[in-house]
Parts: structure tokens; sequence; C-alpha cells
């Protein structure tokens, strides 16, 4: 990552620092499957290297050339990761099962643009991105952060010397440094708040990350005046190396950071570059500052950028999910080999050409740069799409039909939809945001769909997700029975009186309290959700009380829960074939219907058990009738539940009647 900004004073000590924490980096994602603290490193580095090249230009020329400023950024970042983005286009073609094609085609926008770290703050808080799979670019969410932090710096530097100067009539460093404190506080307050109340979101949040960079800034300002014996500097030196390399060891950093925890190991960083100010013979600084660590250091950017891509081929090729010594090393080995190549291949060329004197040659260079990796995608984004437009006739793809029906599927098809869009293709009410509620929202929303003109019955859809994606299947029925679909939904959220399994939040619960007055005020003729969770064997308290709560009012119909597979059941198809993907029916279906272990089943409820279509014999397939049956591990896929419209037709008809 870059943390390679233009400085006034070459400090051979932090190309040592960009080699343990590129090192630590790959070695906790390669062998221990955990978060290094490493990033962080990289950020209060950034911070300082930053400063002190801005504020030095400032004071030199009085101004900031932006533009030369940005093309001189984009000369250096541009090279080697719009080269490592082609790379992943063309081996995630190769390698990667379609089934991610949809998801990568989306992060190499998000990557090649600097937004990758909002992509996935979004992935991570979405109920229904959550399965979404570790791409090969995850790892961009860092530069994404830090090139925005080299957008918006120079405009901080700018105006704390207009302010300096022209308002305050201070010191320019003063102002600057109360200004970063400011910053500094602010982003570490917002950061502390929301990784307590959303870590996941706030991990890739830039807002709380800004104050590692501040903090680097306030580093750069005051280290002048940060004066020690050389033995406390050398004391503080190998704290600060020990801190870094243990960070990962000592906190689960991927749950717990960019809070007060992320002091540690940028605390580590400060204390190096005091130590490497106040050096000794025997100080940190004379083994970072080496000639090993600063070669290593000179690639680090490129090593981080290869290292990731070639772990998830590697998993992606060998269907593996852990790595030996030998593997690994080869992976880290690959790595450094290709930092090192396209340094000298792509990078070094083109950070020779002179943002002054070879300006439209560099424009052009950078944008060949680009325009290639976007147009590449744009191909292969375009391919995917036209195989969404592809419509399966039932003789081809009866899907639940198959079994319901007896009808004997066409033979050679593959499986559909296709892999690459069977995750993205969401019931149709997913497409309007006031026909759900997000995971935090406790407001209710009311939407109705299928037969909204001359309807004969209404039916509320009612739940979360294993609710809410029946909805196709009575979507399909809407015509012939002439239902109005009224949808309440939530994502990961039951329709429960209470949390009986530690499961549902607050947001959840209140939710429900709402939906069941809005049912009591506008009764539906039916209300359609689910009987128990997964492979749960009874029916959970929680949902005979709220059922109770319309006893009177209207009906229930409670279908029961289909089977939760192991891992992801699409990309396990496209590696493996059918009959390698399909679980033993006894491990994730009861044997008994979950109401027949009811003393007294309720006197408002119809359960539904359509179990045959997704377990035939003694397994669960994931694929019936040529069709997908699950999108992800546990929910089903639109067109599977199209299918499904055939066996749930009849026990409606009953329940409606």
């Amino acid at each position: 990552m870059d943390l390679w900004a233009p400085e006034k004073k070459f400090r051979p000590e932090l190309e040592g620092v960009r080699t343990v924490a590129a090192l630590l980096v790959a070695v906790y994602h390669i062998w221990i499957g955990a978060v290094s603290g490493g990033v962080d490193v990289f950020f209060i580095v950034s911070g300082y290297l930053i400063t002190t090249s801005l504020v030095s230009k400032m004071e030199r020329e009085g101004r900031i050339h932006f533009g030369e400023y940005w093309l001189g950024l984009a000369r250096r970042l541009f090279p080697l990761a719009f080269t490592v983005l082609l790379f992943v286009v063309a081996g995630s073609i190769l390698l990667v099962p379609e089934s991610q094609w949809k998801q990568i085609i989306g992060e190499v926008i998000a990557s090649g643009t600097y937004t990758q770290n909002w992509y996935l703050a979004t992935s991570a808080v979405d109920y229904l991105g959550q399965t979404n799979q570790a791409s090969p670019l995850q790892h961009f969410w860092a530069l994404s952060i830090q090139g925005q932090f080299y957008l918006t710096w120079p405009f901080v530097i700018l105006f704390s010397f207009w302010l300096a100067r022209k308002v305050w009539k201070k010191p320019q460093r003063k102002t600057l440094l109360g200004i970063l404190l400011v910053l500094f506080t602010l982003s570490m307050t917002y950061s502390i708040y929301r990784t307590a109340v959303e870590q996941p979101w706030a991990y890739f949040d830039t807002f709380a990350r800004a104050w590692e960079f501040s903090l680097g800034g306030i580093l750069a300002l005051l280290l002048p005046y940060l004066r020690f014996t050389k033995v406390m500097g050398f004391v503080l030196g190998w704290i600060g190396l020990s801190i870094i390399c243990l960070t990962g060891i000592l906190l689960p950093v991927s749950t717990v950071f960019p809070g007060y925890a992320a002091l540690l190991p940028t605390g580590g960083v400060i204390m190096i570059i005091i130590a490497a100010e106040n050096g000794s013979y025997f100080g940190v600084e004379k083994l970072l500052g080496s000639k090993p660590f600063q070669a290593f250091g000179s690639v680090s950017y490129g090593f981080y950028l290869w290292h990731w891509p070639l772990l998830i081929f590697y998993y992606a090729k060998t269907g593996t999910d852990k790595i030996t010594l030998i593997p690994g090393l080869a992976i880290m080995i690959s790595a450094a080999a290709l930092a090192w190549i396209s340094v000298k291949m792509m990078e070094k060329p083109v950070r020779q050409m002179s943002v002054r004197t070879s300006k439209k040659k560099l424009i052009l260079t950078l944008a060949l740069f680009l325009f290639t990796v976007m147009g590449s995608n744009s191909a292969w984004g375009y391919y995917v799409h036209q195989k969404g437009e592809e419509t399966y006739a039932t003789k081809d793809y009866p899907g639940a039909i198959a079994v319901s029906e007896g009808i004997t599927p066409s033979e050679g098809k593959e499986p559909a939809p296709s892999p690459a869009l069977v995750k993205e293709d969401l019931p149709s009410f997913y497409d309007q945001s006031d026909c759900f509620s997000n995971m935090e929202d406790d407001r209710v929303t009311k939407c109705s769909m299928g037969d909204t003109k001359n309807p004969e019955h209404t039916i509320a859809l009612v739940g979360g997700s294993h609710s809410g994606h029946w909805f196709p299947a009575l979507e399909e029925l809407s015509d012939d029975l002439h239902l109005q679909i009224d949808i309440y939904n939530k994502d990961a959220c039951r329709f429960s009186a209470d949390d009986f399994d530690g499961a549902l939040n607050t947001s959840c619960m209140e939710w429900n309290k709402t939906v069941v007055e809005m049912l009591k005020e506008d009764p539906p003729d039916l209300v359609f959700t689910t009987a128990n969770v997964g492979r749960g064997d009874t029916v959970p308290k929680g949902y005979l009380n709220q059922w109770k709560k319309l006893e009177g009012v209207t009906e229930i119909f409670a279908v029961r829960d289909n089977p939760a597979m192991e891992g992801d059941p699409v990309s396990c198809v496209e590696q493996n074939g059918i009959e390698a993907c399909s679980p033993k029916r006894s491990d994730v279906l009861s044997a008994e219907a979950p109401w027949e272990n009811l003393d007294a089943q309720p006197s408002n409820v119809t359960f539904a058990d359509l179990s045959e279509s997704f377990c035939q014999d003694d397994s669960c397939p994931p694929v019936v009738g040529n069709v997908y049956v699950y999108r992800d591990y546990h929910h089903i896929s639109t067109l599977y539940s199209k299918t499904l419209s055939g066996p749930l037709e009849e026990p409606l008809r009953r329940a409606l009647e």
C-alpha cells in the first residue's frame, strides 16, 4: 500500500516499518486467518509522510499545485494497482466459481475508483450480502481509504495555512497542529462510538479511520520537539517494534478495530519514529534501516497488492481453506517476485515521466491503465448480464415441479440460473426500498403486490428473509388465485413475540409489536410466515404466542422452514458436482414435522410441509429439476421459489377456503 508519498527527508527505518507491516499482513492472512493490525501501521506512517511533504511544500512555495500533486500520486499508485486489477479479472474468469463473478465485477469498479471500503462496509452490514465470500480484491479497502485521504489532505493543510495567515494571524504550524488535534478528537470519538454500535461498518469507514492519519500528522509536527536520551530511544524503539509484531496476537483486530484498541499498533509506530530521531548504536532503526529491510520496503506496496489475490486463487484452485507451510511460502515468494517484476516493468517507467515536462504523455499512460481494466471488466460484466437474459422452459427446468408432478427434466442441461447471477436474483420486492426494513430499522413497511386491482384474497407475508423468499411462489399464484400480497418484511427478523434464541435484536422486537397492531387494524385473509427455524423440530413458543394474538382476527399459514446447506451450495456444485454437495436428509431435516410435537395445535393456524421439494429419499440436493434450490447456504433461489408455486398451491387453496 502507499506509504510512498513524497517526503522531504528520507527515513530508512520507515522502509523497514513497511517491510514488517507488509509481512505481518501476509503471514496473518495466509497461516493464521486473522488480521495483524499492519494496515493501521501503514495509515499512521502515511499521515506522517504526507503531512511532512505538504507542510514543507507550503512553507517553501506558499502553495500546493493540486494538478501536479494528484498526477504525481496517480503516477505512483496506478501502475501497480491497475496491473493487479487486470490480473484479478483474468484470474477470476479462469479460477473463481461463476457464483462469485458478479461480486468481483462490482469490486473491480469499487477498487478502481478507490471506494472499495464503502462497498465492503455496505456488504458487512447488509443482511442479504453477508454470505458474500472473500474476493481477490478485498484488500483494496485499505488502498481506497488511503486514496481518499490523499485527495482531501491538501485541503486540510491549505485551509490551516490560510486560517493562520489571514484570520488568526498565528504561526502556521501551531494552527495546523490545533486543527489536526480537533480532527483527531472528532474522528477518534466517532470511531469509538461506531465501533461499539456497528463494528463491521466502522472497520471500513473512512471517518472512523481518519484519526490514524491525523495522528501521523501530529507526530510530524511535534517530532522536532521530542528529544530523549539514547537509552530511552533504544528502549522505545524495540518496545514499539514488539508492539507492532504482537498486536494481532494480543487483540482480535478484526472485531475490535478501529476504536481505541488501534492505538496499540499506531503507538508502536510512533515509538519507532521517535526512537530513530534519538538513535543509538543498537537501536531498532539500525535493523529497520538495513539494506535487506530497505530493499523489501521498496516493493512492499506491490507485495501487499499481489499476496491476497494469489491466496484467494490458491483457495479457489485447490478447494482447501487451510494452507500449510510450503504452499504458504510459495505464495509469499511469488508475491515478492511479482512485486519486484511489476515495479521494474510497470511502475518504474511511469515514475520516470515528469509531471511537468511530460504531463500529456503521463496522463495518456495512466488513462491507458484505467481504460484497459475498466474496459475488460465491462466486457466481462456484459457477458454475465447476457446470461441473465436467458429464459427457462418448464420442460427443461421444472425445479420443484419435477418432484410434485413427477416430471423428468431434460438431460444435459446446466443448472439454472447462471451461477454468476443466482445470488443476485432476489425476490422482486427487494427492488423497492419501501418494501422492507433493514436489520437496524424498527419502522414497519407495508408493500402490496400481486393482484391489487380486484383481489379475492389478501395474504400478508410476514417475517424476515425466510418468509420473503417465498414471495416468488406467491407471486406466481397471484393471478390464478387473485391474491393481493401485503409484504411486511424486515431483515434478520422473525414473526415472534419474544427473542427465544438470542438471534433477534431490539429493533426486531419493536417491529413485531407494531406489525401485530397493523394486522389487527387491517386484517388480511391469511398471514403467511414460517413455522420453525432451520432443522428445528419444534415450533418456537415465541411464534405460538404471536399467532395467538391474532386469534379471532385472521388465520395463519405457517410453512416449514427449508433445510440449510453446509457452505455455499452453488460454488460447491460448480467445483464438485451435485452429488458431492448433497447433505444427508437426517443431518439437515428433522424426521418429524415441528408441529407434531405440540400438545395442542393453535386453532387459527394451518401448517404446510413442503420438505419433499427440498429432500428426496435420503439426501437434500442443491439442484432439483435442473434448478439451483438455494442462492446461498440457507435462502431459496428466486427461480426455485417460483417453481414451488406448484406444490404450494393445494395447501394454500385449502387454507383460503
